[in-house]
């Protein structure tokens, strides 16, 4: 077991006043992230830092970035439909990404491609969020485009140690990577919008999408990030899993009315260590009885 970096005293806790000491400060646990994160919502004030600044491969946490530029975009239409193209199938197919299986022809929302992304972590729901709202005359044109507005928008959030080389994290030229401190600063910004937070708290959802040839199709997809449904409090926010990134969560939870946000990247137990945070932050000690939720046969792991 890795030893945890410095890590903010027992005073970071009481920060704006946001999150209430346990009456004995616990010790800051150790994890085996090879770097991590947490920080008080409220207040952006650090919570706990294990080499906090050291660049790293992010895999499918990049498309947290993915839907805060989505989000952002001026007079966004939420309920505007697109059709799903074929070359979706074809990119996640090429890659053995994770999928929402979109079909060919469907005819989704932005809110649907949002989920398909946020939960089944689906590269195709990915990939169609790029393809629509990038720029250009073909879908190379557009996603490289989009990838263009990742990286302006992690310029605008002041994210110095953070660069995009892809919309859904299978990076292109190993120029995909980010920092456990600018990526909890990515999720808190993300998680301000509304339509993320509530996508990004549920273990699952069912949708309703119009097909190619006028039918309804149903699509169930499950959230691959197993803290739902296991911690008390948790609300998201995303997995990530590739070769060269390991397992990564970005995570967040709520207790009485207090929020924090945390970032593990290459954590094989990224889990258990999540709940060791947050009982650091929350001085309580769920972790060590916490049961995972467990992923229906079929439903995509990442």
């Amino acid at each position: 077991m890795r030893r945890a970096a410095a890590v903010a005293g027992a005073g970071a806790l009481l920060a704006g006043g946001a999150l209430t000491a346990p009456a004995q400060a616990a010790t800051a646990p150790s994890v085996s992230a090879k770097g991590a994160f947490m920080l008080n919502s409220a207040t952006g004030s650090t919570l706990y830092s294990k080499y906090a600044d050291t660049k790293r491969p992010m895999a499918s946490t990049t498309k947290i970035m993915t839907a805060r530029v989505v989000l952002s975009t001026p007079d966004l239409n939420l309920d505007r439909k697109v059709t799903i193209k074929q070359a979706y199938r074809d990119y996640v197919t090429a890659k053995g990404a994770s999928t929402a299986d979109l079909k060919t022809g469907d005819k989704v929302t932005i809110r649907q491609l949002l989920h398909a992304m946020l939960l089944p972590s689906g590269c195709d729901a990915a990939m169609a969020l790029a393809d629509t709202f990038g720029t250009g005359t073909t879908v190379s044109a557009r996603t490289k485009s989009f990838i263009s507005k990742m990286n302006a928008k992690a310029d605008t959030l002041g994210l110095t140690n953070t660069h995009f080389d892809s919309f859904d994290g299978n990076s292109t030229q190993n120029t995909n990577y980010t920092t456990p401190r600018d990526l909890a600063k990515l999720a808190r910004s993300a998680m301000k919008y509304s339509t993320f937070a509530g996508i990004v708290k549920n273990p699952k959802t069912v949708q309703y999408a119009t097909t190619s040839t006028g039918g309804t199709r149903t699509y169930t997809w499950y959230n691959t990030n197993r803290l739902l449904g296991s911690y008390s409090g948790a609300i998201g926010v995303k997995t990530g899993t590739n070769t060269p990134s390991g397992p990564c969560l970005v995570f967040a939870a709520t207790r009485n009315e207090k929020t924090v946000i945390g970032v593990l990247l290459n954590d094989q137990y990224r889990y258990t260590d999540a709940a060791k945070l947050l009982d650091y932050a929350f001085g309580t000690s769920s972790a060590s009885t916490m049961q995972l939720r467990t992923l229906p046969k079929g439903a995509q792991r990442d």
